[in-house]
């Protein structure tokens, strides 16, 4: 067996004993299931060409930040805003993230990794490719780009792939690939080493089609960066019994009483082929939170609202036992995270998923290039949020999940919250939205010496170059917001490229069509309030009150001509009129083609 083994970061200076420690690990795996293994294995090395591009160059600067904020790694990102600064920082860090933040931000650097890999293979023609850390981002570039490329005689036709201490999950990765990482599918196997422990930018990979994919948890936790080794991962317990088992199965054994070792990957494959002509599902989480610490800041409606919304899809045919509910003190930032990867993370096409939230919406400061406040990131409020990014739902993790569902699948977000602040109006009824103490605050502002008055800062009051790709003004303000510094939820705008045109050439280049982009269903506009409606002695919700009632109407009807998307909204738009007097306009966005579908338990 011959396995070309691709380094992660820097270890052409950070160690001079990983090749002894990865032949060790790899030899031992292999041996524990197959005494006759004796692999053949090559090193390649690349370190040099990152020598010839500047580390703390913008691009690179700005890269790293925007691995940071992918919302799977919190601490890197609070080195940003120490007294050191980032120049300090890229010595203790420079062989782990300053590498892959070069890789990301430097696509002649990563045309040059892409020959440099493709002749090996052409010459060693290895039958695994175990690429670790930055490695497997070089082989997943290659691969993909290849097999798009060149159909019929692909590079990796056959070979088995195998990942860890991987980034290829990060946000900010995943939008060189035009935002979206899809199987490699001339591979014999693709196998995936993961550890929520590893703190270089790693993160897990969902793939919408896993008939050829396996993500396996190889948990180690080591004080520092040990816990991102690649000698770690291959010799993991979990590593020892899947990939070098399955590996192990494909050499020959001669005589021997052990038992035989097992090719998973060809089970993996029928176990998989048979999920997928499984029956569809439908599943939801519903959450209310009402009951914040806070008293100032407490709700009415969203536990009656959740159970509204429960009611309506049991009418439209979800079973009870697909639905799950999350409350208050049990809902939080943590709490929901987990509860997103139920109903998300292993989608097939065909399922129908719904998402709700009642409760509280925020704007938490965003942080870019040299600790400016360069945006505002949208978020859910959970119970335990304290404007931290750590207790806040945000995009940037939501989208991790979304982003990769199966293109037949079916998801719709729906969020009764507001995100400009709130506050009680006449009469009692209650806005949905938080407004951010003053010292949050402080971090979007500016003094104007002239004006003598606060003015938003000028990062918050001007349009990244990436928000030009929404051309239509309207359009714009429904993704970006009106000053086009606001990341939204459910856009997955941190899988954007700069321009459209880098866009539809990573889409080209690696074959599919994009992010998955969900149906969202809005309580208000960006500026607006979302109210609380009493409807006699009982609060909701006016949105979710409106959409239920619609809702239902509909399924008792089941007319020839099913409600649709747009309809839905329409109908609920005019509900809300007869009973808030303040403007609340609800908002639909979706992809064109699903504005006319009809509500999912609605087709006939």
């Amino acid at each position: 067996m011959r396995i070309l083994a691709i380094h992660g970061v820097g270890h052409g200076d950070a160690r001079s004993d990983w090749q002894p420690g990865w032949r060790s690990a790899i030899g031992d795996g292999l041996k524990a299931w197959n005494r006759n293994a004796a692999p053949q294995i090559e090193f390649l090395g690349y370190d040099h060409f990152f020598e010839q591009h500047e580390l703390g160059a913008p691009a690179v600067t700005e890269a790293l930040v925007r691995l940071a904020a992918s919302g799977l790694f919190y601490g890197i990102t609070d080195l940003f805003r120490s007294p050191r600064g980032f120049a300090d920082m890229l010595e203790g860090v420079r062989w782990s993230a300053g590498m892959v933040a070069q890789w990301v931000a430097i696509e002649e650097l990563r045309a040059q990794l892409r020959s440099l890999l493709a002749a090996k293979i052409r010459s060693f023609q290895p039958d695994v490719i175990a690429a670790h850390s930055l490695g497997s981002l070089i082989a997943y570039d290659l691969f993909k780009r290849d097999e798009t490329a060149h159909r019929a005689a692909p590079l990796c036709d056959g070979r088995t792939l195998l990942t860890f201490g991987s980034q290829i999950g990060n946000a900010a990765v995943r939008a060189i690939f035009g935002g979206r990482i899809g199987a490699v599918r001339s591979a014999r196997f693709w196998w995936h080493l993961y550890n929520e422990e590893d703190d270089a930018f790693t993160g897990p990979v969902h793939l919408p089609d896993p008939e050829r994919f396996r993500q396996v948890d190889t948990l180690f936790d080591i004080e520092g960066w040990a816990d991102h080794d690649g000698a770690q991962y291959l010799a993991h317990a979990e590593a020892v019994q899947t990939v070098w088992q399955d590996l192990a199965s494909t050499i020959a054994r001669g005589r021997s009483m052990a038992p035989a070792p097992v090719s998973l990957a060809s089970a993996h494959r029928r176990a998989a082929r048979a999920e997928a002509r499984a029956a569809s599902q439908l599943r939801a989480l519903l959450v209310g939170v009402a009951d914040y610490p806070d008293a100032a800041s407490r709700l009415e409606g969203p536990v009656n609202d959740v159970f509204s919304v429960s009611a309506a899809l049991q009418d439209l045919g979800f079973p009870a036992d697909g639905i799950r509910v999350v409350l208050n003190d049990r809902a939080t930032a943590a709490g929901i995270r987990e509860r997103l990867k139920w109903l998300l993370a292993n989608a097939r096409p065909g399922d129908t998923l719904v998402f709700f939230y009642a409760g509280h919406g925020a704007q938490i400061p965003g942080y870019g290039r040299d600790a400016e406040v360069d945006r505002l990131d949208e978020c859910l409020a959970p119970y335990d949020f304290d404007w931290s990014r750590g207790r806040a739902i945000t995009d940037d993790e939501f989208c991790a999940l979304y982003s990769q569902l199966p293109y037949e699948a079916q998801f719709t977000a729906m969020f009764d919250c507001c995100h400009a602040g709130g506050m009680a109006r006449s009469g009692g009824a209650r806005a949905r939205g938080l407004s951010p103490p003053d010292d949050i605050r402080h971090r979007t502002i500016r003094w104007d010496r002239d004006l003598q008055m606060w003015l938003p800062r000028k990062a918050l009051a001007t349009r990244p170059d990436a928000q030009n790709r929404v051309k239509r003004s309207a359009d714009r303000e429904a993704w970006t917001g009106s000053s086009g510094a606001v990341r939204r939820l459910g856009r997955a705008s941190a899988l954007w490229l700069p321009t459209d045109r880098d866009y539809r050439r990573a889409l080209k280049a690696t074959g599919h069509k994009g992010p998955y982009t969900p149906v969202l269903l809005e309580a208000c506009a960006e500026g607006e309030s979302a109210y609380e409606y009493r409807h006699g002695v009982t609060s909701h919700g006016a949105f979710t009150f409106a959409l239920c009632a619609v809702l239902r109407e509909a399924a008792r009807r089941r007319t020839r001509r099913p409600l649709t998307f747009s309809g839905l909204i329409e109908q609920t738009a005019a509900r809300i009129r007869a009973v808030v007097a303040d403007p609340q306009y609800p908002q639909l966005l979706c992809p064109e083609e699903r504005l006319k579908q009809p509500i999912p338990g609605l087709r006939r």
